[in-house]
């Protein structure tokens, strides 16, 4: 059999020296043609072919814990054909073994799910030895094999396909659930590197419902290892006149949907996701209220980025959210000096674009709320006008003026004053 996207010379290569290799597209891309969803990237598999085989093929070797190789024209991925063997916890303590004898079959035997462990061949026919058009039929995340249990990585694929999927009515099959739980109550989640929880977590925020990635992970304790200042929100109340939801855990995952409807940007959501984590500060006997609960997450997001090797942009605007994110609740209350120090502190006028996320998320958090879901927003509005005020003042006057560096930021931040003093005039009125 030979591949439609090899060259002339190539394909006569494989006819004559390596008659036995086979091609076939495998994993996600066979999974969501089926779906009828978007193939976003192509893996291919390789069976009965050499390392050098493919280096012989002009094909570049990038694979450092088994052989993948880059297509010489279409830089697509392509893989040996391989079986594992679990030698140590974590998802690196595997030998493979890559040999022209591994069969198809027995490379998908050690895929994670189903969905994901079909191949389609240069004939247009699927190969489908674990049943997995069965599950897509029936929206079942499920696992190959036994196998699973030996990769914790998996736990967290499996609550981003469920994350991907959600809209279409996938749900984690029962049997997964409890190997998933089993898995956990081992310590093989413990054993994942910050890195790739971060990765996971990452992708899962580009999804339609990543609320549900982190309702999947609770549902088989592994929220718990992984991110326990998300995990311990759940169940801690929260005064019901603000919050008719009242947990404060569903409040998080409420603000986060509505994140996703408001933005696809990761950073908005990531921060939408951590804005309420001081809560999980707050003293038992002080519930449901929670004082100061701002400013005691700014150290929880931190310990948070800096635990999952989190990206500092992403960090940033989570710790501004949580710390400002209760002046956009009471704008209309704010004298103007507090509503310019509140935009000095949010580096409103040099960081506009950043300013705006911050307002996103905030959004977020005030329609995230039971009943709220389509309020009005002229609290944003009039954080959006003041910011936009300050930045088109003109302060040519004052600049220009021959007096010391304290006088002019003094004289400055009156101009600003009084600007917002008849911005606030206005909005009374109104």
């Amino acid at each position: 059999m030979t591949h439609s996207l090899c060259s002339p010379w190539q394909r006569l290569f494989f006819d004559r020296i390596i008659p036995a290799m086979q091609i076939y597209l495998v994993g996600g891309a066979v999974r969501d043609q089926l779906l009828d969803y978007p193939v976003k990237e192509k893996d291919w598999l390789v069976v009965g072919a050499t390392v050098k085989d493919m280096l012989d093929l002009n094909y570049t070797q990038v694979g450092k814990d088994f052989p993948v190789f880059l297509h010489p024209d279409t830089h697509e991925e392509y893989a040996l054909a391989r079986t594992e063997r679990k030698t140590s916890p974590g998802y690196k303590g595997f030998d493979v073994f890559a040999t022209p004898e591994v069969t198809l079959e027995e490379d998908l035997s050690r895929r994670d799910l189903t969905i994901n462990a079909m191949a389609r061949d240069a004939n247009d026919q699927i190969i489908d030895p674990y049943n997995g058009q069965s599950d897509l039929d029936n929206k079942l995340l499920r696992h190959v094999s036994g196998a699973f249990s030996e990769d914790p990585v998996r736990i967290l694929r499996v609550a981003r396909f469920a994350a991907r999927y959600a809209h279409l009515g996938f749900t984690v099959a029962p049997e997964t659930m409890a190997l998933m739980q089993q898995m956990v109550n081992n310590g093989e989640v413990d054993a994942l590197i910050p890195e790739r929880v971060w990765q996971e977590m990452h992708k899962a925020l580009s999804e339609r419902h990543p609320e549900i990635f982190f309702q999947t992970l609770r549902d088989c304790a592994a929220l718990q290892r992984i991110f326990p200042e998300l995990d311990i929100l759940f169940g801690i109340p929260q005064p019901e006149i603000y919050h008719p939801e009242i947990d404060t855990g569903i409040h998080t995952m409420m603000v986060l949907q509505q994140a996703c409807k408001l933005s696809d940007d990761t950073k908005i959501r990531f921060a939408a996701l951590c804005h309420d984590l001081g809560k999980g500060k707050t003293p038992k006997d002080k519930w449901p209220s929670h004082h100061g609960h701002e400013q005691l997450g700014i150290p929880v997001i931190k310990n948070v980025c800096q635990r999952l090797r989190g990206p500092n942009n992403f960090r940033d605007l989570a710790v501004i959210t949580s710390d400002m994110h209760l002046h956009i609740h009471r704008a209309f209350e704010l004298k103007t000096d507090t509503l310019l120090s509140a935009l000095e502190r949010l580096d409103a006028f040099r960081k506009a674009e950043r300013f705006e996320e911050f307002l996103i998320a905030c959004i977020a958090d005030i329609r995230g709320r039971t009943g709220y879901e389509n309020c009005e927003l002229p609290q944003v509005d009039y954080f959006r006008q003041a910011q936009k005020i300050i930045a088109n003042l003109d302060l040519s006057k004052i600049t220009q003026q021959n007096i010391s560096g304290a006088d002019m930021a003094e004289a400055i931040r009156n101009e600003r004053l009084l600007a917002l003093g008849t911005l606030k005039k206005t909005a009374q009125t109104n």
